[in-house]
C-alpha cells in the first residue's frame, strides 16, 4: 500500500496560506490537513477541532510533557504545535499530509523527519503582505507590525525550503503545490518500491494459480 507523503507548509501571516490550501483540499480530496493546537484565542467564525485544537496555557504545557506533539513553537505571544498520533494515522493510510506551520516548527519537524518537503509560499511582493494585513482587519497597527517584523525573519529562512510558491493569484499557486505532491510521488525510491510490489503480487497469483 502507498505511503502517503508529509508536506510542511510555511509563510508570513497575512500571505494567504489558508485560502490556498482551502482550494487545494476542494481540489485533492484525499489530503490530510493537519489540525494544529494553539494557546490563540478563536477568532471570530473559527470552531474548536476544525479550524485549530485551542487550548489552555496549562494544557499545551501537559502535550509537550507527555510528548504528543510533533513539534511545538512561540509565535507573536501563542504557542501552536502538531499533534504527532492523527499524522501518523493519514500517512499510513496512504494520504499526504499537510502542515501549516511557521518556519521555526518546520525545522523542528525535519530534525524528527527528514523525509518531510518544506514548501514555503511568498507574497508577490513585500508592499502586497502589508496591504493584505492591513486590510483584512483583525489586528490592530502594534500587532500588524510585529507580524511584518517576524515575516522579514522568516523569509531570511526561506532558501531553506525545498520549494517556494508565490501566491500572486490563487489558483496558479495552486496548481504549483499539486504539481510538487506529484513529483515527490514520482522519485525512484517510491516507484521502484511500486514496482516490487507489483511483481511479488504476480508471483503470489502464479503460485495460487497452479
Amino acid at each position: 500500500m502507498k505511503r502517503g507523503r508529509l508536506f510542511v507548509i510555511s509563510g508570513p501571516s497575512g500571505v494567504g496560506k489558508s485560502t490556498i490550501l482551502k482550494e487545494l483540499l476542494q481540489r485533492q480530496k484525499d489530503i490530510y490537513f493537519s489540525v494544529s493546537a494553539t494557546t490563540r484565542k478563536p477568532r471570530p467564525g473559527e470552531i474548536d477541532s476544525v479550524h485549530y485544537h485551542f487550548r489552555t496555557p496549562e494544557e499545551f504545557r501537559r502535550l509537550i510533557e507527555e510528548e504528543a506533539l510533533l513539534e511545538w513553537a512561540e509565535y507573536v505571544g501563542n504557542y501552536y504545535g502538531t499533534p504527532v498520533k492523527y499524522v501518523d494515522e493519514a500517512i499510513k493510510k496512504g494520504q499526504n499530509v499537510i502542515l501549516d506551520i511557521e518556519v521555526q516548527g518546520a525545522r523542528s519537524v525535519v530534525q524528527k523527519r527528514p523525509d518531510a518537503v518544506r514548501i514555503f509560499i511568498a507574497p508577490p511582493s513585500w508592499k502586497e503582505l502589508e496591504r493584505r494585513l492591513t486590510e483584512r482587519g483583525t489586528d490592530d497597527a502594534k500587532t500588524v507590525k510585529g507580524r511584518l517584523a517576524r515575516a522579514r525573519e522568516e523569509f531570511e529562512r526561506a532558501s531553506d525550503y525545498d520549494y517556494m510558491v508565490i501566491n500572486d493569484e490563487v489558483g496558479h499557486a495552486v496548481s504549483e503545490l499539486e504539481a510538487i505532491m506529484i513529483a515527490e510521488h514520482c522519485r525512484p525510491a517510491e516507484k521502484m518500491a511500486s514496482i516490487g510490489h507489483a511483481k511479488k503480487t504476480k508471483k503470489q497469483a502464479k503460485r495460487q494459480n497452479g
